[in-house]
């Protein structure tokens, strides 16, 4: 699952958790996108604000290359859940405010705004990616399109969001997120189903904090 003609054939729409590091953002330059390039990343926003829920299971694979399962929901504006499959003791939920990483065998975790994350483009109700990101590298190759970009809100602290796209089925396949060291967490998405109602609570979570940071 390491190359991106892999990824290519699996369908997926990932998440990433390593924004909770905390780590500047990696330094870049943006683009100068052609006409052609900027219609390909339109349709990616198309695409998102399309989505207004979504659950099913996922697949993540760490920096380290450690693969973890689990269920997955998110609600837009700003909800998200990922439930982990044991041993992963971790759940990450978003309640459109706070973004909370918990250990549940010890009740306790950590949280951070979601503001300060580049999941607030992935959570937003409406994006247009190329209003409010830098574009820092664009590539296609056989209908798949991969974008990196930081946002323009937030590109300190908040990483590298990296996305594929798919043009001919119409689908992000893979979101990847770059920290200041340069570590990469993927997260992948499968048996996905829009559209479905999603039970609101599933997006509260209480916590004891290791940290000082959250409300």
């Amino acid at each position: 699952m390491n190359s991106f003609s892999q990824l290519s054939r699996r369908a997926f729409l990932g998440l990433t958790l390593v924004a909770f590091s905390g780590l500047p953002a990696l330094a870049g330059n943006p683009l100068k996108l052609t006409p052609e390039q900027e219609a390909s990343v339109d349709g990616i926003s198309d695409y998102m604000n399309s989505i207004k829920t979504m659950q099913g299971e996922f697949t993540q694979i760490s920096p380290k290359g450690n693969e973890s399962q689990g269920v997955f929901y998110i609600s837009k504006p700003g909800k998200m859940r990922f439930e982990y499959a044991p041993p992963n003791p971790f759940l990450i939920v978003s309640d459109g405010t706070w973004l909370t990483i918990k250990n549940v065998k010890k009740e306790k975790g950590d949280q951070l705004p979601l503001s300060q994350t580049p999941l607030r483009l992935v959570l937003s109700n409406k994006v247009d990616i190329a209003k409010e990101t830098n574009i820092l590298d664009f590539q296609e190759q056989d209908g798949l399109v991969s974008v990196t970009l930081e946002d323009k809100k937030n590109t300190l602290g908040s990483g590298q969001l990296t996305l594929v796209y798919d043009k001919v089925k119409n689908a992000l396949q893979q979101w990847i997120v770059i920290d200041g060291k340069g570590r990469k967490t993927t997260v992948g998405l499968e048996n996905v189903q829009t559209g479905v109602p999603v039970d609101p609570k599933l997006f509260v979570v209480k916590i004891v904090r290791d940290s000082k940071n959250g409300p």
